[in-house]
């Protein structure tokens, strides 16, 4: 595979750490980013010690100008992975209003943030990708998420009208939509759900968050790299505006 550079929102921890770790590895250069500066420089540094090819900045995509500084720092950016996210666990009418501004501005508005400040770049270059990190909650909904369902469930929408806005030149714009992962973000989710819920942690897992799985097992990072690697190919080239379920089969059903 031709290889890519690629920036990806949120790559300090979690899904971002393991997907700039793997696509690292398979030949692509990494521009690492996350609001923590120091975690990005931690996984830039690591995948540098691998022998990958790898940078690191401190980004908050909710901040239009530091995002358009960012960018302009990185270079060219063939591929744009947007990641960065959070969670909160609480019914609506708990929900902290500045808690709910914040997921849908990092999620959503971030998004657009990100791909706003690449676009002019990939179109110059008549070539780029743009992989949405979604959710099983961008497609379906459950109780006490409606920060992060509303975001995700619009990201899709982004993602489409962006296909569209850009169908005129060799790029893409799609969503990969995985059930859970085991990363710290979803550990926090399963102690969140068992105090709403009144379950131990187990049976949140078992009975809420894989039950409606036919497969009954946990996405891996790995699973979306290699789905990622397909998207951003020229193999994918005709793949675009998709919501692309890693799920288990639950939409199925």
């Amino acid at each position: 595979m031709t290889s890519r550079r690629i920036l990806i929102t949120g790559a300090g921890s979690g899904i971002g750490a393991e997907l700039a770790t793997l696509l690292a590895a398979a030949g692509h250069e990494i521009i690492a980013t996350d609001i923590d500066r120091a975690a990005a420089l931690r996984v830039a540094d690591a995948i540098l010690e691998r022998g990958g090819a790898a940078v690191a900045y401190g980004l908050d995509v909710t901040q239009p100008s530091a995002v358009e500084t960012a960018v302009r720092a990185a270079g060219r950016v063939d591929v744009l992975v947007n990641n960065a996210g959070l969670q909160h666990v609480a019914r609506l009418e708990e929900f902290p209003a500045d808690r709910w501004a914040l997921l849908v501005a990092v999620m959503l508005t971030g998004a657009a943030n990100m791909a706003r400040a690449v676009l002019p770049g990939m179109r110059m270059n008549n070539f780029g990708r743009i992989v949405n990190i979604g959710s099983i909650h961008s497609l379906v909904a459950s109780p006490f998420k409606s920060a992060y369902i509303a975001a995700k469930h619009g990201l899709i929408g982004l993602s489409k009208t962006l296909a569209l806005e850009n169908g005129d030149v060799d790029i893409t714009v799609n969503t990969i939509c995985p059930v859970y992962v085991r990363t710290p973000l979803v550990e926090k989710q399963i102690e969140a759900q068992a105090r709403e819920h009144g379950l131990t942690p187990e049976r949140v897992v078992s009975d809420i968050m894989l039950k409606p799985m036919p497969k009954k097992a946990f996405v891996t990072v790995a699973e979306i790299a290699a789905l990622t690697g397909y998207l951003i190919s020229d193999a994918a080239r005709n793949v675009t505006a998709q919501a692309i379920a890693i799920d288990g089969g639950w939409t199925a059903q």
